[in-house]
């Protein structure tokens, strides 16, 4: 069972700073994709109640009413744009009325995670902005002293360099959206030094090497580390590393999928944390669910992609798109 009980005051506070968002600049549009079931439609009630973000529910009529009549929430709340009951046709309609600019967000409702994504990275009718479409959480941990995000957990299974690039700055821009203006990178890998027979540890060098030659302006990027000695300053002293990252890291770029995902369910289930996650690289930004989120979770992605949009972050990550 996951550990429920504990207190996410940093998450809260990205949920008040959307409300006031919202309160002050009009509460953005977000699209909820095929939302046919409780948990999609309690997440719509609860941002509609928070005061964060408009929703607006995208698929087939008589499917959402079903769900919403079981849920015992009422549909007559809520602007409803129908389609036929396809989740493919809701995630086309969806990713065309964010690209005319009817919808500033968007989340998953019901479908899987690939026909939402396989309809947002189209190239001819997709969301593609100018780097490689990503995705970051924003972790609020007991242990540790501010928001700890981690990319990539998501989207990308084995980035090389070039992936990893674009990663870690889709991930650096939102956190300088967020008023982060130098965060923290730690590379992370097995071990914390060098080792041509690990691919992760020469892909954190060079990524090093581009942070300073001005990459990333604003970001202290360094690595590799290992897990221990990226988020403990103590291991870091003990095994003679100099930096600044150790304990006081604001990302950390995983090596992989398989690394990044159990990581972040460790996170979640033995340590207690929670997060906000959003799909990054996009021409808006974009919220996957997992039916195992919590609450809080749903919510906070919803914050996370409300402050996100207020402060420009489509804008730095999509203003061209990537011909590739």
């Amino acid at each position: 069972m996951p550990v429920a009980q504990a207190s996410h005051p940093r998450l809260a506070a990205l949920v008040e700073r959307a409300r006031e968002h919202a309160a002050s600049q009009g509460a953005p549009r977000v699209g909820i994709v095929y939302p046919g079931d409780a948990l999609a439609l309690d997440a719509a009630a609860r941002m509609l109640d928070a005061g964060i973000a408009t929703p607006v529910l995208i698929g087939p009529r008589l499917g959402i009413a079903r769900a919403a009549e079981a849920a015992g929430i009422d549909l007559r709340r809520f602007e409803l744009i129908e389609t036929a009951d396809v989740p493919a046709e809701a995630a086309l309609r969806a990713t065309a009325l964010a690209r005319s600019g009817d919808l500033q967000a968007l989340m998953k409702g019901s479908l899987h995670t690939d026909e939402l994504m396989s309809a947002i990275v189209n190239k001819a009718t997709g969301l593609r902005g100018n780097t490689r479409i990503s995705h970051a959480f924003l972790f609020d941990l007991p242990r540790y002293p501010k928001l700890l995000a981690l990319a990539d957990c998501v989207v990308n299974i084995a980035p090389d360099l070039k992936t990893k690039r674009d990663i870690l700055g889709n991930a650096v821009t939102l956190l300088q959206t967020l008023g982060i203006a130098q965060p923290k990178v730690g590379i992370v890998a097995a071990v914390e030094v060098v080792n041509p027979a690990i691919p992760a540890t020469l892909d954190a060098q060079a990524l090093v090497e581009l942070a300073r030659a001005g990459e990333w302006p604003g970001a202290i990027v360094d690595g590799p580390f290992g897990f221990d000695n990226a988020i403990s300053a103590e291991a870091a002293r003990i095994k003679k590393i100099a930096s600044t990252v150790p304990g006081d890291a604001d990302l950390l770029l995983m090596p992989d999928l398989n690394a990044g995902n159990m990581l972040y369910k460790s996170f979640n289930y033995i340590g207690g944390g929670d997060c906000a996650g959003l799909v990054l690289g996009a021409t808006v930004p974009v919220v996957l669910t997992s039916r195992a989120d919590s609450l809080q979770s749903r919510i906070a992605s919803v914050a996370l992609a409300v402050l996100a949009r207020a402060h420009g972050l489509s804008a730095r990550l999509g203003s061209y798109r990537d011909p590739t």
